[in-house]
């Protein structure tokens, strides 16, 4: 989802200083923290496992874009099928990457990192393509020309939900808008069809293989920026302590603010299918998953990759046993909770958010969960004397 810098600050700043001050658990008899000689460790373990994560990231999404090259160039229910599949395996490992957002890193600096070209979220349709009601909507039915650098230049012009490029413009693509109770949008492979009844059938064959091209494209950026002698990666092992807390930041925010407080908490107030975050495709259950797999995957230390092999070394949590092992024990608890409970989500997402249906009661309790997990990595980021950082 777009989310400003100072917007993600903010919210830290909001749960810092919600949380209760605990006193430190080591302390060099002056005040002053003393850091545990492992915390290097822990942050190369970090740098590797986001490493891993962006390079499963990136092929996976090139599998895609072959998959969307496939589909326009013999465009039916098959080759769609495939196409769609291949965008749900594309977002395993990238969701378990957002936790590597929210501290200015290569991902969402705010001078050229691409999140918002990757997964801006909430995204109007009708700024791609045609909706109900309205069979002319969008810049496939216009008459921009439609290249890469045009549709970069049109990602959030004139609006933050006017959004271009990235998974979410290629799931609806490949779905269509979401009408249905019991499944996800039901797009016809013929709107890619010359011949078809459809109408800019080449138009749109040509949008969606530019935003696949697109989102290999700005996936590798951030994956070359963690390459082990990549300037970023080096400067970040070389500042463990000011590392450590960025990689606290992106827990905390994504855990609370982020996927509890923007994602699931406006779907489930108002009990509308547009709220949820994968509204095409009906794959939100598997959003709020992975989410919180990536947090557990930095907490532990441990990433499994999509071919099966572990990245492990030391982690976050041995970090923090070693200053305060009743916290970080607490800590194990709730986010195995936390992951329990999202993997308890039925889908469709959008079935468990109607007034009323029993779902509401699960997707509540994983926010409460989320937002007692958001409570008790404050309280490390706190414990571990860490300020939030002010921006220039």
């Amino acid at each position: 989802m777009t989310r400003t810098h100072l917007s993600a600050l903010a919210a830290l700043v909001s749960v810092s200083t919600a949380a209760t001050l605990a006193q430190p658990g080591c302390s060099d008899g002056g005040g002053s923290f003393v850091w545990p000689e492992e915390t290097p460790d822990a942050v190369a373990t970090y740098a590797q496992i986001v490493e891993a994560t962006y390079a499963d990231t990136v092929a996976e999404a090139q599998l895609l874009d072959t998959a969307l090259t496939a589909f326009v160039a013999a465009p039916t229910p098959l080759t769609l099928e495939a196409a769609r599949e291949a965008w749900l395996a594309s977002r395993e490992p990238y969701l378990q990457s957002e936790v590597f957002r929210f501290y200015d890193g290569p991902i969402d600096n705010a001078e050229d990192g691409p999140e918002g070209l990757i997964n801006a979220w909430p995204l109007d349709e009708n700024y791609i393509d045609y909706v109900e009601g309205d069979p002319t909507a969008g810049i496939i039915n216009g008459t921009e020309t439609i290249d890469a650098p045009t549709l970069t230049s049109l990602n959030e012009e004139g609006g933050e939900k006017n959004i271009a490029t990235g998974y979410h413009a290629i799931e609806f693509l490949l779905w269509g808008q979401d009408q249905s109770t019991t499944g996800p949008g039901d797009r016809s492979s013929d709107d890619y069809l010359v011949g078809s009844a459809a109408t800019n059938q080449a138009r749109r064959a040509q949008y969606l293989t530019v935003v696949g091209d697109l989102l290999v494209l700005h996936l590798r950026q951030v994956r070359d920026a963690w390459a082990p002698t990549a300037s970023y990666r080096v400067a970040f092992e070389g500042d463990p302590e000011g590392s450590f807390a960025n990689i606290l930041t992106g827990m905390i925010i994504l855990s609370g603010f982020e996927t509890g407080g923007e994602r699931l908490q406006p779907a489930i107030d108002s009990g509308d299918q547009e709220d949820e975050h994968s509204c095409f495709s009906d794959n939100t259950h598997r959003d709020m998953v992975q989410d919180v797999r990536g947090v557990s995957n930095v907490w532990h230390g441990r990433y499994t990759r999509v071919n099966g092999t572990t990245v492990s070394g030391t982690g976050v949590r041995d970090i923090v046993a070693a200053v305060d092992a009743e916290l970080a024990a607490e800590l194990d608890t709730r986010i195995a909770m936390s992951l329990s409970l999202a993997e308890a989500l039925m889908p469709p997402f959008d079935q468990e958010i109607v007034p009323g249906a029993p779902g509401n009661a699960r997707v509540v309790a994983l926010i409460q969960s989320l937002r007692e997990q958001e409570r008790l990595l404050s309280e490390v980021f706190e414990t571990f004397q860490l300020s939030v950082p002010v921006p220039e």
